[in-house]
């Protein structure tokens, strides 16, 4: 891992960001769910209320992964948590242990700031992030479903009479 290094994204940093951002689309088959901007990250993640926070991973000085995560709470902990929205490495510079790294770096920040969980979900047919994430002691937990609205459906049930 010489000339390795991962450090939190600066406001610099939005356009490589975005561009592995685009790249994870690709690779999860998802490309077509990408509606967001350049604009739009930036002010998620450097706006007057950030919504998330992004560490960058650099090889010889240029991006080759991300961890994009925020802060979440848990009632029955009473403690806050670490969710890790999205993991990527581009494919050129995997298995160097970059995925581990990114994911060390998470666990040590949860650590400081006294998280009671450090999760995220992982795509149901992406075997290998499966078995690296069981490889490093993660849980994957079955009876968890993930339950979403998109805005047009939360629209509805907000403006429900």
């Amino acid at each position: 891992m010489n000339n390795f290094l991962i450090r939190p994204a600066t406001p610099a940093d939005v356009p490589a960001l975005f561009d592995l951002i685009h790249q994870l689309a690709v690779y999860e088959k998802l490309e077509h769910m990408i509606t967001g901007s350049e604009a739009m990250l930036h002010t998620a993640l450097f706006g007057e209320r950030p919504s998330c926070e992004c560490v960058i991973a650099e090889e010889n000085g240029k991006p080759v992964g991300l961890a994009l995560y925020f802060t979440t709470f848990s009632t029955f902990l009473c403690k806050p948590g670490l969710y890790l929205e999205d993991l990527f490495v581009i494919p050129s510079v995997r298995g160097k242990g970059y995925g581990k790294a990114l994911l060390k770096y998470l666990a040590a920040l949860a650590q400081r700031r006294d998280c009671g969980r450090f999760e995220w979900r992982v795509l149901d047919w992406n075997e290998p992030s499966i078995q690296f994430y069981k490889s490093l002691g993660a849980t994957i937990m079955p009876e968890w479903h993930l339950v979403r609205m998109t805005a047009a459906e939360f629209g509805a049930l907000a403006t429900e009479k």
